[in-house]
């Protein structure tokens, strides 16, 4: 079973949000986590920044993005 770290980036240092998350959907609030054992949250205003499927880490951030 592959299980996930998810943190949140603040400027480049990382807030570990959750750990063992076993399923992560995007809403449109922001990102739902769940773990087998834990309730699940939502980081709102969340997107995935990157996923290292290598280490095991979701990246979130949760900054305002300018397109333009």
């Amino acid at each position: 079973m592959c299980q996930m770290n998810v943190v949140l980036d603040h400027d480049g240092e990382q807030e570990k949000i959750m750990e063992n998350v076993t399923h992560l959907e995007v809403t449109g609030e922001g990102v739902l986590l769940s773990t087998l054992f834990e309730e699940p949250k939502m980081v709102k205003s969340a997107w995935i920044k990157n996923i290292d499927f290598q280490s095991g880490t979701v990246t979130l951030d949760n900054r305002v993005l300018n397109h333009g």
